[in-house]
């Protein structure tokens, strides 16, 4: 029941942001052929990786991640949207080993959705879809960027945004016994001004406690009661501000910081991030260059959902992660992540783990 009533009001709040605009109506839509309302697109990311870590041998591979989407424009207002990826069986994430192979088996369903346009500013979506939540500098402190969530979700940007849904958390194949259904509810509202973003978000996962971690990885450093289930809830707070410098040596800098609080325990639920980022790839040859410093305590927030790179994935851990993005050509990108770190795997011990990452990035 709380879940319906829910619904409800995101469906009729949505007025407050948007109206039905029947300008998006193109007079020459009879004239589209059935090709013209189809679009395609994709990204194939080939991966150089090196990990070393105090609890296991170093190690090094090559993956690989595929996307192929494909949208259909059943009216001007009603799009249909189909994205496949590999990574079959990893919810936040899409890397794949060429070790393993590039067989069908590891691809999957990323996106199947039907998105309704309610104006030029703002759509509602129902299925499985993207987040698109504001994320300063691509934070991915709350959320991967390979999440999928699942249920019903509205988005408008004018200027400011706002994002908000009623999501079910989807268990894999690969799930362990479940012993309930894990609901969301999320609301994000981002304010911009000329040269800052300011913005807040809740995120409450309802049925977390009691319940046995969603994916086959387990709990990733939230905490677990002796029968290995989920000891805490999870309601999150967000804040975020990020601010655009001018130029600095003929380059866009700009800084951001985001805060998480779970305020549904009392110990351990605090995490955040600093961010600068120096430079762009708009251009060809245009570059960028980042750093960030994270603090992300036990249960700040839902470890199965947040960054899976930052100390291999989960809570419980602080460090250093640098990055670098170049335009090569139009739909061709070289870029890294370093990133060295530290994670509390038992109380008084730390578990160092260092990653580098060299990408190189096609789009299509």
């Amino acid at each position: 029941m709380k879940i319906q009533i829910v619904t409800t009001v995101l469906l009729s709040a949505t007025s407050l942001f948007s109206h039905t605009d029947n300008s998006l109506e193109r007079p020459a839509e009879a004239n589209l052929t059935v090709a013209d309302k189809f679009h395609f697109y994709g990204d194939l990311r080939i991966r150089d990786q090196e990990v070393h870590r105090d609890d296991k041998d170093n190690s090094y591979e090559q993956r690989y991640r595929v996307r192929v989407g494909i949208s259909y424009d059943i009216t001007d207002q009603f799009i249909f949207e189909f994205q496949g990826a590999s990574g079959k069986g990893n919810p936040t994430s899409g890397n794949v080993s060429f070790s393993k192979g590039i067989g069908i088996e590891h691809y999957k369903i990323d996106i199947l959705d039907l998105k309704y346009k309610l104006d030029d500013s703002s759509w509602l979506r129902a299925g499985k879809s993207k987040h698109y939540f504001y994320r300063p500098m691509k934070t991915q402190l709350i959320w991967d960027n390979d999440i999928r969530p699942e249920g019903i979700s509205y988005g408008y940007k004018n200027g400011d945004r706002f994002t908000a849904g009623v999501w079910k958390v989807h268990r894999l194949e690969n799930k362990v016994e479940s012993s309930g259904d894990i609901y969301m509810l999320v609301a994000q509202y981002v304010h911009k001004m000329d040269t800052w973003h300011i913005g807040a978000g809740l995120y409450y996962y309802d049925g977390v406690k009691g319940n046995v971690p969603t994916y086959a990885k387990g709990a990733l450093g939230n905490s677990l009661d002796a029968e290995g289930r989920y000891e805490n809830d999870y309601t999150i707070v967000e804040a975020m501000v990020e601010y655009k410098f001018g130029d600095i040596l003929g380059k866009p800098f700009k800084v951001a910081t985001t805060l998480a609080y779970n305020v549904a325990v009392s110990d351990e639920n605090f995490a955040y991030d600093v961010s600068a980022q120096w430079g762009e790839t708009k251009e060809l040859y245009d570059w960028r260059l980042g750093y960030t410093y994270r603090d992300l305590q036990k249960d700040a927030v839902y470890a199965a959902h947040n960054d899976s790179d930052f100390i291999n994935g989960g809570t419980d851990g602080y460090g250093h992660i640098v990055t670098g993005k170049m335009k090569l050509h139009a739909d061709m990108f070289l870029a890294f992540h370093y990133q060295w770190t530290t994670r509390k795997v038992f109380e008084g011990d730390n578990l160092h783990y260092d990653r580098l990452m060299s990408d190189m990035i096609f789009k299509f």
